[in-house]
């Protein structure tokens, strides 16, 4: 496992380097958007339009944050469960050219196939350490879908974000390796 800080936007050579199990820092911007979100950007695709934001090399965090409190950036800001937005993220990546994406739990398999042939890559958060997370984020302000409330889209400016790699543009998977070592272990 190594430990490594980027910079958004990410790049094919960044993502090129991790592998499953990484540590990794994420600084610069990141989106915020859930399953609501993720259908009305897939929206403006199936009409033929251009989205209102280039996700060229950027990364969605799979989030509804929490209002925030005076003299904060942003509320708690947690992990959702990504499996929600697997009939959207496969479209994002081949067509938009999303980097990565930040959430918790698994992904299907049409999501890894994405992951490895246009080079991107899935983080996972961890889930029950929100208002720790809220502190890497420098600032946050709505960009999209006002209407959605917590779910609306968000653009954040972020320094040293922890997460660490789950799945990898090479097949690896988390959650399957830590399965699998536990089980060698018992």
């Amino acid at each position: 496992m190594n430990t490594y800080a980027l910079t958004t936007p990410l790049r094919d050579k960044d993502i090129e380097k991790l592998k499953t199990g990484d540590a990794v820092t994420i600084s610069g911007t990141i989106f915020t958007a859930r399953d609501a979100a993720h259908k009305l950007l897939c929206d403006y695709l199936d009409r033929g339009e251009k989205l209102p934001l280039d996700l060229e090399g950027q990364v969605i965090f799979y989030a509804g944050p929490a209002p925030n409190k005076p003299g904060q950036a942003i509320g708690s800001v947690g992990p959702t469960t990504s499996y929600r937005m697997d009939p959207y993220a496969p479209i994002l990546v081949e067509k938009c050219g999303l980097k990565g994406m930040i959430g918790k739990g698994k992904r299907n398999e049409a999501v890894l196939a994405a992951l490895a042939e246009h080079k991107a890559v899935y983080f996972g958060a961890t889930g029950g350490v929100a208002a720790l997370l809220s502190k890497c984020v420098e600032k946050a302000e709505v960009i999209l879908f006002p209407e959605l409330g917590p779910e609306a889209v968000r653009k954040l400016q972020v320094k040293d974000f922890p997460v660490v790699v789950i799945n990898d543009i090479y097949g690896g998977d988390l959650y399957q390796e830590a399965v699998k070592k536990y089980n060698e272990e018992i």
